[in-house]
């Protein structure tokens, strides 16, 4: 039997197929009947799945990234396809063919960090050409930010997606700083290389897309400043001269307020430059990537526009076809 990939899914489809099953949630509804809730996912994507009626056996009989075979139906429900699973199976790894999990978005790892070396090479400012050449030297770090994805699920969330992520972001840098000539361009560009560094160790990608629980407990933002304190004083040991006190503070601020807004996290506002301007052009290249994704994936292949996204307060327009 051909295998139907998440992406290719429709409503009303019967399923017998292995997915690799992540984020179990055992739940009550509201008669105090539990249910099973996860996410099944392959190369192409993810879908939710819920198995009514479940045991505590059920969810003891599998972990989140293990393989399992799942029958059961497919339904739209609120502009998103999900499933319905009547039955659900662990399965050995020898039952499993790779190339059904392996990540469909096809990113240049070599081409990317060959480019990422010469965006960071033409910082101009000399401690910080060390501090850079730090990064590009360690190949512990490099091995993780070149698999890290950028997110679990809204954006650049695939292995590579957030190598591809910072170097789309420094592309924008470099072709925006000249025209705002008061902002330090070497501190955006190297600001926007450190902003989501932490999410090396925040997130968990060997198999499934997950939170660490360094990540759960600390975040990325704390876990980046971490990252550049200890490349600051490698940077100096190297050079034999001290990273000015306020380039790191400025450094440090850009990582910490890149969110933006303290709804989404940030623990500080941005105050510098550089800072507005790194938030700005880090949410541009994340919600064009997450967009695109949407218009990708979208279930109503028949009509100009998508399903609504609660969560957007939208539809989104596809255009006319053909």
């Amino acid at each position: 039997m051909t295998r139907r990939y998440v992406n290719q899914l429709g409503h009303q489809e019967v399923v017998d197929q292995i997915f690799l099953v992540a984020d179990k949630q055992l739940r009550p509804n509201r008669n105090g009947n539990l249910y099973l809730q996860m996410e099944l996912s392959d190369r192409t994507g993810r879908i939710g799945a819920r198995i009514w009626n479940a045991s505590e056996a059920v969810y003891k009989a599998f972990e989140n990234g293990d393989f399992v075979r799942v029958e059961g139906t497919t339904q739209l429900f609120q502009g998103a396809m999900q499933m319905i699973a009547t039955r659900l199976t662990k399965v050995p790894m020898n039952e499993v063919v790779g190339d059904d999990f392996a990540p469909l978005r096809a990113v240049d790892v070599d081409k990317l960090v060959a480019r990422l070396g010469e965006l960071l090479r033409s910082l101009t400012e000399p401690s910080l050409q060390t501090l850079a050449e730090c990064f590009l030297m360690d190949e512990t770090f490099m091995a993780k930010f070149t698999k890290a994805p950028a997110g679990i699920k809204n954006h650049h969330a695939y292995l590579g997606g957030l190598l591809e992520h910072v170097v789309n972001l420094m592309e924008v840098v470099v072709r925006v700083a000249p025209c705002y000539p008061e902002i330090d361009r070497n501190l955006l560009l190297i600001g926007a290389f450190l902003h989501d560094l932490g999410k090396i160790d925040e997130l968990a990608y060997e198999r499934e897309l997950s939170y660490s629980d360094e990540g759960q407990l600390i975040g990325h933002l704390v876990m980046a400043v971490s990252l550049l304190e200890g490349k600051v004083a490698e940077a100096e040991k190297l050079s034999g001269e001290t990273v000015p006190v306020e380039t790191v503070l400025r450094l440090k601020h850009m990582i910490v307020s890149h969110h933006g807004e303290y709804g989404f996290g940030s623990p500080k506002l941005p105050m510098t430059l550089e800072a507005v301007a790194l938030y700005c052009l880090d949410n541009l290249d994340a919600k064009v990537n997450s967009f695109q994704q949407l218009l990708r994936d979208d279930p109503n292949v028949d009509s100009h526009w998508t399903a609504f996204y609660p969560n957007l307060d939208r539809k989104l327009f596809k255009g006319k076809r053909g």
